[in-house]
Order: structure tokens, then sequence, then C-alpha cells
């Protein structure tokens, strides 16, 4: 598992609309990159919405915001169609991302267990550090919380 005070993993990801994103790129700017389960669900439809809402506050802050699941680019784009979207989605289909954040882990459900991606959010400073994690995130209210910590910087 990410922890703070630790360099945020690099990588270069495919993203919505077309063409990739590197982490790295985005300095000496802070980055909210957040971990979702699968596009178009209730829970990360709502985050993904709260995201976008206050994206004008974040980038005011000097803030980039970015979505990561395993969801295939495709799906990010109709993700964004269908609701609006204004955020960055990248597609981490092979998992390495995921992996090297740690939060591809077991889950469960009605008694059966399953690997996925808890929902997770990571805020990284201007010099590519884990200034703050999010685990287990609970959606209600948290893109809110996050953008405190993001002016608090």
């Amino acid at each position: 598992m990410i922890t703070t005070g630790q360099i945020a993993p690099d990588f270069t990801l495919p993203r919505d609309g077309g063409g990739s994103l590197t982490l790295s790129a985005l300095r000496p700017g802070k980055v909210v990159l957040y971990f979702y389960p699968k596009d178009d669900t209730p829970g990360c439809t709502l985050e993904a919405q709260d995201f976008s809402a206050r994206l004008a506050d974040f980038a005011a802050a000097g803030c980039t915001v970015i979505g990561v699941s395993k969801d295939s680019v495709k799906a990010h784009d109709k993700f964004c169609q269908k609701h609006g979207l204004s955020i960055i989605l990248v597609s981490d289909e092979a998992g390495q991302t995921c992996e090297a954040y740690g939060v591809w882990l077991e889950k469960s459900m009605y008694g059966k267990t399953y690997m996925g991606i808890e929902r997770t959010t990571v805020l990284i400073d201007a010099a590519g550090m884990v200034a703050q994690v999010w685990n287990k995130v609970s959606v209600k209210g948290h893109a809110d919380e996050v953008l405190a910590a993001v002016r608090a910087m």
C-alpha cells in the first residue's frame, strides 16, 4: 500500500479522448489521483461527477485531477460523454499502476472473494511526493475533503 512521504510511482497510461498521460510530466503541479472500481456504476459515477463539478477549484489551486480504473479508453470515453465528465480518466487495463499503488486487493461481497480496485485517493505534491492517502473512500463529500487538503498545501 502506498504511504505518505514516499515518491509517487510514475506511470504513462492511455487516457480518455486519445493520447497518453505521464504522471511525472505534470510536475511541478499537484495531482489528485483517484482509483475507482468501474465506469458507469453508481458510486463511481457520483465520485467522477463530484470531482468534475469542482474541477475549476482544483485547477485554481494548481492541481490536476486524474481518475484511474482498469476500464478501457473506449469505456472511459463513453462514461465521460454519458455523464458530462470533465476530469481526466486513464486506463490501467494491465493493472500495473493499480499494483504499484497497492489498490488491487482481494475484496469480498455476499460471501464471495474476488480481486478488485479498492476506492483510494492519493494526493501528490509538486515534488512528486505522496502528501496524503485516503483508503476505502466513502464517496459522499469526498471531493470537498480532498479539495480542502489541496488548498491547505
